[in-house]
C-alpha cells in the first residue's frame, strides 16, 4: 500500500515547476536546519535540556494551532489521523530530539551529524519493510552517498575529537534519534495515508509529543525554568519558529509530493551549511577531503531528485 502521491511515475526530463520548488524546498530547510545545531548548543546550561524541547515544540504547536484557526483551517483529524499524529509525535517530536539534546550534550555535532546523514537509508529500509515500498536504484545510490559523503566531509573532525568511552554514550543517543526520527516520518505518512493535511496534522504531532515529554518531565521532577537571557530566548524563538514550524511544514509537504527520501536527504546537506557559517562566522577553514565530501552530497542529493517515486511491491 502507498501513498496516492507516491505512484510509480518515469523522472521529468527537465526541471518541472514541482522539481523546482522540491529543490527550493530541500535547499531552505538545509539552511534552516543547518543553523539549528548551533542553536540547540546554545539552549545547553542552566535549563535542563528536556524543558527546552517541551518550551520549543509547545511554542511551535500553538503557532501551528493559532495559524489553523487564523486561516479557517480545520483542525479536525479521524480517530485513525490522530493516531498517526500521536506516533508521529511521540518518535519525531519528542523521542527523537530528547536523544538528539542528550547526545549534542556528550558529543561534537559533527559525530551527530554523520550519523543523521543516514536518515534517508533508514527511511527507505524501513519503508521498504513495513509499508513494502519499492525505491528505484538512483534513491539507495543518492542515499548511499549522502552517508559516505558526510563521513568524508566531516571525517577530519571525527577523528580530531576521538571516541572514548564517555562519548559511546553519546553515539548511542544519537543512534536512538536517527532511529526514532525514522519512525516518525512512517507514521506521519501513515497519517497521509489516512487523509489529513500536512499543517494541521504537525500541529497535532508536535502537542502530542511536548505532552508526552511534559508528563515525563513531570513525573521525573524535571525543574520547568527558563533563562531570560537574549540568547536563550532568541535561540528558543529561532529554533520555534524557524528550526520547527517553518522547516518542519516544509519538510512534510516535500516528503508527501516527492518521498521521505528526497526530504530525509535535508539530513545530509546540513553539514554543509554548517562549514558555511563556520567560516563565515568563526574563521574556519576547510581542505580538500571537505571539498569532496561536499561533492558526494550534492552528487547524491541529484541522484534522490531524478529518482522515480516510490511504488508498492
Amino acid at each position: 500500500m502507498t501513498a496516492p502521491s507516491e505512484s510509480l511515475a518515469p523522472p521529468p526530463s527537465g526541471l518541472s515547476r514541482a522539481t523546482l520548488w522540491a529543490i527550493g524546498g530541500v535547499a531552505l530547510c538545509a539552511a534552516i536546519w543547518g543553523t539549528t545545531w548551533y542553536a540547540i548548543t546554545l539552549q545547553l546550561g542552566q535549563v535542563a535540556p528536556l524543558a527546552s524541547i517541551v518550551w520549543r515544540f509547545g511554542l511551535a504547536a500553538v503557532l501551528l494551532f493559532a495559524g489553523c484557526l487564523l486561516t479557517r483551517r480545520s483542525l479536525k483529524l479521524s480517530m485513525t489521523q490522530h493516531l498517526a499524529a500521536a506516533g508521529q509525535g511521540v518518535f519525531a517530536f519528542s523521542i527523537s530530539y530528547s536523544f538528539t539534546y542528550a547526545a549534542e550534550g556528550r558529543i561534537p555535532s559533527a559525530v551527530v551529524a554523520v550519523i543523521f546523514a543516514s536518515l534517508a537509508l533508514l527511511n527507505l529500509i524501513l519503508f521498504r519493510v513495513a509499508a513494502r515500498q519499492r525505491a528505484a536504484w538512483l534513491s539507495w545510490g543518492g542515499a548511499g552517498l549522502g552517508v559516505v559523503g558526510v563521513a568524508v566531509l566531516s571525517g577530519s573532525e571525527v577523528l580530531g575529537a576521538g571516541l572514548d568511552d564517555a562519548s559511546a554514550l553519546g553515539v548511542g543517543f544519537a543512534v536512538l534519534a536517527v532511529i526514532a526520527a525514522a519512525f516518525g516520518n512512517f507514521f506521519a505518512w501513515k497519517g497521509q495515508v489516512a487523509g489529513s493535511k500536512v499543517i494541521p496534522s504537525t500541529a497535532w504531532a508536535m502537542a502530542y509529543g511536548t505532552g508526552l515529554l511534559a508528563l515525563y518531565g513531570l513525573a521525573t521532577g524535571v525543574e520547568w525554568s527558563i533563562e531570560p537571557s537574549f540568547t536563550y530566548l532568541g535561540s528558543l524563538l529561532y529554533l520555534s519558529v524557524f528550526g520547527s514550524v517553518i522547516a518542519f511544514v516544509v519538510y512534510f509537504s516535500i516528503a508527501r509530493a516527492r518521498g521521505y527520501a528526497l526530504a530525509s536527504y535535508i539530513s545530509a546537506l546540513t553539514p554543509p551549511i554548517a562549514m558555511l557559517v563556520s567560516v563565515l562566522f568563526e574563521n574556519a577553514r576547510f581542505g580538500w577531503l571537505a571539498l569532496a565530501g561536499l561533492a558526494l552530497v550534492l552528487a547524491g542529493q541529484v541522484l534522490l531528485i531524478r529518482a522515480p517515486k516510490v511504488s508498492a511491491v
